[in-house]
C-alpha cells in the first residue's frame, strides 16, 4: 500500500479538523468583521508588564532555555498567587510546573494521567482543546451536558455518569463558553464524589479572576480531600492581556506536578522565557489591578448583553469570563448556529461562533452562539449596533 493511500490522520483524532476559531478569524480577515469569535482582547495588558518582558530581553534573562519547571522568579509568583488569592500554599520546585499556556498544559496532564480507554467526564459544551487532548491520550470523553438558561450542572446526572472506568473528572470554572461559575456547594458536592470514588480531577480556570456581579471564584484543589487529588491549571493570558505570550502553569501536589512534568518535557520542554519574568511581576500587582479589571469587563459584557438583546437574541449573562451564550431561535428562520456563523460576517459585519462545536452532541447546542466581549467598548457598541440593524430593523 501506498502512503497516499492511507488514512494519515490517527483514528483518535478523527473528526477533530481545523479548530472553528481559525475558519471564523480568517473570515474576520477576508472580510473585514468584527471578530467577536475569537477570545482575545483588542489591547495589550499593562505598561508595565509589557516593559518588564523587554527588559528582560535586553537583560539576556530567558533568551536562551529556561530551566525546564519554569523560571525560578516565576514559581516564587506562582506560590505568593496561590497563597494570596486563596490562602493555597505550595512548594515551588516541587509543586508547581510552568507550560506553554494552559492548553499545553492540559495536554500534558491528559497524556501523563490516563491510559487507554480511561474515562473522563467534562462539562458539555466544552473548549475544543479537551476533545483532542483526551483524544491523544486514548482516553473516552463522558460529557456532562450544561442546559439553558443557567448552564448549572446536574450533580445527580455527574454521580450516575461515574463507572468502574472513570479515571478523572475535567473541570472549568469560570466555564467556557457559558460563563457559569461553580458554587460553593457544587463545589463541595464534587469534591465529596471524587473523594468517594477515588478520582483524579482536573481544573482549568484561566478564568479565576473574571467573574461579575460579586460572584466569586474558589478552586476546588482548597476543599478538603482534594490537595493530593487536584490538577489546578490557569494562565496569564486572559488576566493580563497578554494571550499570544503563551505562559501558563500547573499546581498540585508533589506526586501529580511530576508526573506533568514527565510528559510536558517532550512536548515544548520550554517555553516564552523573557515573558516568563513579565508574568512574575504581573502576578505581584497590586489588587486595584484585578478590580478594575473586573469592573471593565463586566460594563464590556452588559454593553455587549443589551444589544444582543436589542438585536432579539436571547441572551444568557455570564457569571464570568470573556464570552456571552446566546440564542439565536427568536431570530426565525434561524435553526442552526453554524450556518448562521458562517454567513454572519457577510450580513453585518460581526465574526461569532456557534456553541455547537463546543458539544459531543451537537443538537444541544444548535441554535447557541457564543460572542466574546474582551474588546473596546467602541467595537462592542459598532458590533450591537450592526447586529440590531441586521436582526431588529
Amino acid at each position: 500500500m501506498r502512503v497516499r493511500d492511507r488514512a494519515l490522520l490517527n483514528r483518535r483524532l478523527d473528526g477533530l479538523g481545523t479548530t472553528i476559531f481559525a475558519e471564523m478569524s480568517a473570515l474576520a480577515a477576508a472580510t473585514g468583521a468584527i471578530n467577536l469569535g475569537q477570545g482575545f482582547p483588542d489591547t495589550d495588558g499593562p505598561e508595565s508588564v509589557r516593559e518588564a518582558a523587554v527588559r528582560a530581553l535586553r537583560d539576556g534573562r530567558g533568551n536562551q532555555y529556561p530551566p525546564g519547571t519554569g523560571v525560578p522568579e516565576l514559581r516564587a509568583a506562582i506560590v505568593a498567587h496561590q497563597q494570596r488569592f486563596y490562602g493555597l500554599a505550595f512548594d515551588p520546585d516541587t509543586e508547581v510546573l510552568v507550560t506553554a499556556g494552559a492548553t499545553e498544559a492540559i495536554a500534558a496532564t491528559m497524556l501523563a494521567l490516563l491510559e487507554p480507554g480511561d474515562e473522563v467526564v467534562a462539562f458539555e459544551p466544552f473548549y475544543d482543546s479537551y476533545a483532542a487532548c483526551v483524544a491523544m491520550a486514548g482516553a473516552v470523553r463522558v460529557p456532562l451536558t450544561l442546559r439553558a438558561p443557567d448552564f448549572r450542572p446536574d450533580l445527580d446526572a455527574l454521580r450516575d455518569a461515574i463507572t468502574p472506568r472513570t479515571r478523572l473528572l475535567l473541570l472549568n470554572s469560570p466555564h467556557n463558553p457559558t460563563g457559569m461559575v461553580l458554587t460553593p456547594g457544587e463545589l463541595a458536592a464534587i469534591a465529596e464524589l471524587a473523594v468517594e470514588r477515588d478520582l483524579i480531577v482536573v481544573t482549568d480556570e484561566v478564568y479565576e479572576h473574571l467573574t461579575f456581579d460579586g460572584t466569586v471564584h474558589t478552586p476546588l484543589i482548597a476543599l478538603p480531600g482534594m490537595r493530593d487529588r487536584t490538577v489546578s491549571i490557569s494562565s496569564a493570558g486572559k488576566t493580563f492581556s497578554f494571550t499570544g505570550w503563551k505562559v501558563g502553569w500547573v499546581t498540585g501536589s508533589r506526586e501529580l506536578v511530576a508526573a506533568v512534568r514527565t510528559a510536558k518535557q517532550f512536548l515544548t520542554y520550554v517555553a516564552s522565557g523573557p515573558f516568563q519574568y513579565a508574568v512574575a511581576e504581573a502576578l505581584a500587582l497590586p489588587d486595584a489591578y484585578y478590580t478594575a479589571l473586573r469592573d471593565d469587563l463586566q460594563a464590556k459584557r452588559d454593553i455587549l448583553a443589551t444589544g444582543l438583546a436589542a438585536a432579539g437574541f436571547e441572551v444568557h449573562r455570564p457569571q464570568g469570563t470573556y464570552f456571552i451564550t446566546t440564542d439565536i431561535a427568536p431570530l426565525a428562520p434561524a435553526t442552526d448556529a453554524l450556518t448562521f456563523c458562517r454567513a454572519l460576517p457577510e450580513r453585518c459585519g460581526v465574526v461569532a461562533v456557534p456553541n455547537s462545536v463546543f458539544y459531543d452532541h451537537p443538537t444541544a447546542g444548535r441554535t447557541q452562539v457564543r460572542f466574546a466581549f474582551c474588546k473596546q467598548h467602541d467595537v462592542l457598541e459598532e458590533a450591537a449596533t450592526r447586529l440590531r440593524k441586521a436582526f431588529n430593523g
